[in-house]
C-alpha cells in the first residue's frame, strides 16, 4: 500500500496547519482512493505550535493569564505526561494586542511567565518554550516577574511592565525564581542568532516591527542595557551577547541567563514532540508546506526542517504553498524534489485566500498523478478464477 504523510505548517492568515493536510489528503484520494494518508500538523516554535503537538496527542489546557498591555486572554498550553508546551504568542504576541494598536514601550512577557507558572503548579517538569511572535521588548523581565522575581525601582515599588521600565530597575531579587523552577528543565524553541542589544539587538532589529520609532528603539536598547547589567550583577554571568538572547524582545536572553534555558531551533524540537521520525519511517512520499516559500523557507522555516528530516530517512519531499519564489535549483538543494503553488492555478490572491482549501485539493491530485505509483488495475473476476475460488473454499 502507497503511504504519504502530509507534514504542513499554516498558510498564516488562511488556514491551519490542519485544514492545509485534510483538504491535500481529500485530493490525493480523488486520485489514489487506496493510499494511506496520514496529516501531522506542525510549527517552526510560533503560532501554531500548541495546536500542532495537540493534534498528535497533547492535551491542550487552557489557562488565563495577562495579555501584552495586561488584559486577560485565555491561552492554552499542551502537556503530555511532565512534558508542557508553551507558546508565547499565543500569551504575549502580537496577535493579542486589543484592536492590533502597538504598544512597543509597554508590552509584556509576563503573560507567558503565568502560563510556565501554571504547567509547573500543575506538575510538569519539562517546559518547551516557543518564543515566536512576541509583541514586546521587556527583555523577559515580566516573564520572569510572573515567576517571582522582584524587580523594584529605587523607592521600593515594582517597575512595572515593559521594556521602558527597565531603565527605572534598582534592585533584581531572582531567588523566588530558582526555587520554583528547582527540577523544572526549559527548552527554547528558537530560530534567530540576535544577541539582546546593540544594532542587531531586540530593539533595534525587531523594534520596528512592533511599532517602535527610532527614538523609542534607542530608548528601549538603553533600557535592556541596563537590564542585562542588573542580570549579569544577580547571577555572576553576562550572557547578553549569546546567540538568540534577543529573539522574542529579549525573553531569549531572560531563559537563558535566569533560567539555564537550553535553545534549539524550533522545528527540530516541534517534529521530535509530534514523533516525526517514526512517522516517516515507512512513507512513500512526504507533503510539507507553508503560505510563503521563499529564502527565509530555507533558514528554520517548517517545510525546510521536513525536507531534512525526511531526506535523512530517505524519502522523497513535495511542498505545498501559496505562492513560491524559489528557483527549481534552490528547492532541489533544500531536499524538495517539487514544489506546487496555488498562484499556478488561480492568480487572484483573493480568491486563494478565499478558496484555499479547494485549491491545494487540486494540487493533491496533481501530486497523487506525479507523485505515487500508478495503482494496479483490477478486473472483474473470470468464470475460471470463481471456479478456483470455489474449490479453495470447498465448495467444489
Amino acid at each position: 500500500m502507497t503511504r504519504v504523510l502530509i507534514a504542513s505548517d499554516k498558510f498564516k492568515g488562511s488556514l491551519t496547519a490542519a485544514q492545509v493536510g485534510a483538504a491535500v489528503r481529500a485530493g490525493i484520494h480523488r486520485v489514489r482512493p487506496g493510499a494511506e494518508v496520514s496529516v501531522v500538523p506542525i510549527a517552526d516554535g510560533g503560532d501554531g505550535t500548541v495546536a500542532a503537538v495537540s493534534a498528535a496527542g497533547f492535551e491542550a489546557v487552557p489557562v488565563t493569564a495577562s495579555g501584552p498591555t495586561g488584559e486577560p486572554v485565555c491561552p492554552a498550553y499542551a502537556r503530555r505526561d511532565d512534558i508542557a508546551v508553551v507558546e508565547l504568542a499565543d500569551a504575549s504576541g502580537l496577535v493579542r494586542l486589543p484592536g492590533g494598536e502597538f504598544a512597543p514601550m509597554t508590552a509584556t512577557s509576563r503573560g507567558t511567565g503565568e502560563v510556565i507558572a501554571a504547567a509547573i503548579d500543575a506538575g510538569c517538569r519539562r517546559v518547551v518554550l516557543g518564543i515566536g511572535g512576541s509583541a514586546g521588548t521587556d527583555g523577559g523581565a515580566g516573564l520572569l516577574a510572573a515567576l517571582g522575581a522582584r524587580l523594584l525601582a529605587a523607592d521600593g515599588t515594582e517597575i512595572g511592565d515593559g521594556g521602558a521600565a527597565l531603565a527605572r530597575l534598582h534592585t533584581i531579587d531572582l531567588e523566588p525564581v530558582w526555587e520554583r523552577l528547582a527540577g523544572v528543565e526549559i527548552t527554547v524553541a528558537c530560530d534567530v542568532d540576535n544577541p539582546l542589544t546593540g544594532p542587531r539587538g531586540a530593539a533595534a532589529v525587531y523594534g520596528p516591527q512592533k511599532g517602535a520609532d527610532g527614538d523609542q528603539v534607542a530608548e528601549l536598547d538603553s533600557a535592556l542595557t541596563h537590564w542585562a547589567d542588573c542580570v549579569a550583577a544577580a547571577t555572576g554571568n553576562d550572557l547578553r551577547d549569546r546567540p538568540g538572547a534577543g529573539a522574542a524582545g529579549g525573553v531569549g536572553f531572560a531563559a537563558v541567563s535566569v533560567l539555564g534555558a537550553r535553545l534549539r531551533p524550533g522545528i527540530e524540537l516541534v517534529l521530535e514532540l509530534v514523533g516525526f521520525a517514526e512517522r516517516v519511517a515507512d512513507a512513500d512520499l512526504v507533503v510539507t508546506g507553508e503560505g510563503m516559500l521563499d529564502e527565509q523557507t530555507l533558514y528554520g522555516k517548517a517545510p525546510a526542517g521536513v525536507a531534512t528530516a525526511a531526506g535523512s530517512a530517505g524519502v522523497p519531499v513535495v511542498a505545498v504553498c501559496g505562492r513560491n519564489t524559489l528557483p527549481a535549483k534552490r528547492l532541489h538543494d533544500a531536499g524538495f524534489s517539487a514544489a506546487y503553488a496555488l498562484a499556478e492555478i488561480e492568480p487572484d490572491i483573493a480568491r486563494c485566500f478565499a478558496e484555499g482549501e479547494l485549491l491545494l485539493e487540486q494540487l493533491g491530485m496533481r501530486i497523487a498523478a506525479e507523485h505515487l505509483p500508478p495503482q494496479p488495475p483490477t478486473y472483474p473476476p473470470t468464470a475460471r478464477h470463481r471456479e478456483i475460488s470455489m474449490i479453495s473454499d470447498g465448495v467444489v
